[in-house]
């Protein structure tokens, strides 16, 4: 039972950094933009989130500096590709890239250093119920604030005027013009609210999941929030199963450890990223399934 409780609550952690940018990644898609830079400011947000927390002893200014940060990065890319018209793969990659410099050179100096953990708040009788208030109701605040994100996102993407902007603009831009919309500016903030969600998650890594600044700790996430806006097929509910599934599939190394069965820790290291390949293949097995849902432009 104090396996299951520690990977259930386990994953809730794990799946959180990957739901903050995975959400933004879907934003600026459904906008028509693709991001490939998310791994870059996910770890510029990493290391920018560290070393303000550190600083100021606030975990809020380190979410924030984390936030801004990958906000200007995706604002880079926002005028490279919507200004300049420049290939949006290529300015993805080239923001990506510069992303881990700028996060090797503002954390140079707190390598390896650590910082307390984002605490956390136990809901009040929630909490105290046996098995389940430990699985799901002690958990750091940002985990709770994932949660909300989801449903924020689908309900403003499905039931609001400004979802309905968003997606007629990633649908046909021609058409959203021609009624007024001013194409350019949506998605500019799209893709800027995906950087500072982006941003956010990296933080969420550095300064709660491992209270830590090391070089390379977001060790290929952005590019799986890359595949989860595929694997989920631009629909918010499977974009959030796909996160939680690749969060315990993290924890399957410590808890088969915990089991006593011998596997090899670098097949287990390696097990999510295999996973995510095998269903981006499963689902891209269906082309017509995946034209239903992504963004026409």
């Amino acid at each position: 039972m104090d396996v299951l409780i520690f990977i259930v609550s386990g994953t809730l952690a794990a799946a959180t950094a990957l739901i903050f940018a995975a959400m933004g990644e879907l934003v600026a898609e459904k906008s028509g933009v693709l991001n490939l830079g998310i791994e870059g400011m996910m770890a510029t947000g990493a290391a920018t989130g560290f070393v303000m927390m550190s600083l100021s002893g606030s975990y809020t200014i380190g979410f924030l500096g984390g936030a801004a940060l990958g906000m200007a990065l995706s604002l880079v890319h926002a005028t490279l590709t919507l200004v300049f018209r420049a290939n949006q793969t290529a300015s993805g990659l080239a923001i990506g890239i510069l992303g881990l410099g700028l996060s090797s050179a503002i954390g140079k100096k707190f390598e390896g250093k650590t910082v307390a953990g984002l605490p956390e708040n136990g809901i009040p009788l929630l909490s105290e119920i046996p098995v389940i208030g430990p699985m799901f109701f002690q958990q750091d605040i940002m985990v709770y604030a994932s949660i909300v994100l989801i449903f924020v996102t689908f309900y403003v993407l499905n039931r609001t005027k400004l979802g309905l902007i968003i997606r007629a603009v990633g649908e046909s831009p021609e058409a959203a013009h021609a009624l007024g919309l001013k194409v350019r500016w949506v998605r500019a903030g799209c893709v800027a609210f995906g950087g500072a969600m982006a941003g956010i998650g990296g933080a969420y890594m550095s300064i709660a999941y491992t209270p830590l600044w090391a070089e390379g700790m977001i060790a290929g996430r952005g590019r799986i929030v890359v595949a989860l806006t595929v694997f989920g097929t631009w629909m918010v509910g499977r974009i959030a199963f796909g996160a939680y599934l690749f969060g315990s599939i993290t924890l399957l190394e410590l808890s088969i450890q915990a089991w006593g069965v011998n596997v090899p820790s670098q097949l287990m290291s390696a097990l999510p990223y295999l996973v995510t390949i095998v269903m981006l293949a499963v689902i891209s097995r269906n082309p017509v399934f995946i034209r239903l849902n992504s963004p026409a432009s």
